[in-house]
């Protein structure tokens, strides 16, 4: 079984989780000018357009 030879630092860990980010998804403006979010149904008029 594979165990590490010493610990891993606080720094050498956060540089390996760098790529780990969150993007927000970009609201979308439907053609009766409403904005919502993609692959969501339009409230008012039930269009679904992603």
């Amino acid at each position: 079984m594979a165990v590490p030879k010493r610990r891993v630092s606080k720094t050498r860990a956060a540089k390996r989780r760098t790529h780990y980010k969150v993007t927000l998804p970009i609201p979308i403006k439907d053609s009766d000018g409403t904005w919502r979010m993609p692959h969501r149904a339009n409230k008012n008029t039930g269009e679904y357009k992603s």
